[in-house]
């Protein structure tokens, strides 16, 4: 056990200079005169004189905070590490190994979480997500594969302590969902999931086929960034909308308002449909169905490196079946694997529990590099 001690301290002594390296990729010190300048401007008498400004500012300073806080709290943890191993050695006391190996493995995990987050370094991937799933052709089937996927979805962000919304749903025929929608608040909840976006396959046998049938199934999950007013600087007229209210329903149970207070806008010239249910009036839910029309819109203008919104056609924003990014086979094996960054991983319940990060690091690592 001694052994294993030596092993961790030496371990733990060659990652500072990975640490110092990781310090530089995050550009602490610029951030610790960043944070200093802000917190300077916050004592200011006339701070508060825009309070719009001065909220934004704030929230921005909280960011920098925590993540000077974390690269810091890892700094200090791994000294404290080494110098609980090198007592425990000079002291020949075995008692605290397991307590130190694991310390040790989670010092490397969070400096790897670190890591990603550099890469995270898009021009809107600090912005909230709005994430939606539709269905392909094949009924019940399809349907009941998107509401996996919505939970999924959800695990991952709840586990993650982001707050998750859901804005919209319309209930399957029989099980599932046509369509759902839900808004993924927190620092860099779009840089994390755009590498979800896309097709996804599904390969299973069938609970709703009595003959116990293979059946293939999809459904897409398109990801965009929630953009805020500054960002999402466009004017949608009125004449191009088609609004309706409806009687909400589905998965939020009592959260629901059920009133006709539901809403779906058709944006005509695009086709684009967005909805939102779960606000507490017809009103709110409108604001926020056409904040999402916007981020939307945005999303595709920049995507398809269009100059102006009117450019945008319907066709340019059909789903296109066939295209998977990531194929999920619950039998004859289990296996989740990603077409495009060839990570995988057999233990397909604990996918769809929510254990995707591997999925994501990947795609964000491959990005890089390219």
């Amino acid at each position: 056990m001694i052994i294993a001690l030596e092993q961790a301290k030496q371990e733990l002594n060659a990652f500072r200079d990975q640490l110092i390296e990781l310090g530089k990729a995050l550009r602490i010190e610029a951030l610790r005169e960043q944070a200093e300048t802000l917190e300077e401007k916050s004592q200011s008498p006339d701070f508060w004189n825009d309070q719009e400004k001065s909220t934004k500012s704030l929230q921005q300073l909280k960011q920098l905070k925590d993540k000077i806080e974390r690269y810091d709290s890892l700094v200090q943890r791994l000294e404290d590490t080494v110098m609980m191993a090198e007592m425990a050695i000079e002291e020949n006391d075995e008692s605290v190994t397991d307590e130190i190996l694991a310390e040790k493995e989670q010092i490397f995990a969070d400096a790897e979480k670190q890591r990603i987050e550099v890469l995270l370094s898009g021009q809107y991937d600090k912005n909230n997500a709005i994430v939606s799933f539709h269905p392909g052709a094949g009924g019940t089937e399809a349907q009941d594969w998107a509401q996996m996927l919505y939970r999924m979805y959800t695990r991952w962000g709840e586990s993650h302590g982001f707050t998750v919304k859901l804005a919209d749903w319309l209930d399957g025929d029989e099980a599932g969902l046509k369509s759902a929608t839900i808004i993924v608040e927190g620092e860099n909840a779009y840089g994390y999931l755009k590498s979800e976006n896309g097709v996804h396959r599904l390969v299973r046998v069938s609970p709703f086929d009595s003959s116990g049938r293979r059946h293939t199934s999809f459904a897409s999950v398109e990801v965009m960034p929630e953009f805020s007013d500054e960002d999402a600087d466009i004017e949608i007229r009125e004449e191009d909308l088609e609004i309706t209210a409806h009687r909400s329903s589905g998965a939020g149970g009592q959260h629901i308002n059920k009133t006709d207070s539901a809403i779906r806008i058709v944006h005509i010239p695009t086709g684009i449909v967005v909805g939102c249910q779960t606000e507490r009036s017809q009103l709110q839910n409108k604001e926020t169905a056409l904040k999402m029309l916007k981020s939307k819109l945005l999303e595709i203008k920049e995507r398809e490196k269009l100059e102006r919104i009117e450019d945008i056609q319907g066709a340019k924003v059909n789903i296109e079946w066939g295209s998977q990014i990531r194929s999920y086979v619950f039998m004859p094996y289990t296996l989740a694997k990603d077409t495009r960054t060839g990570f995988e991983v057999a233990d397909i319940g604990a996918v769809m529990d929510g254990e995707i990060d591997g999925f994501i690091n990947a795609y964000l690592k491959m990005n890089a590099e390219q």
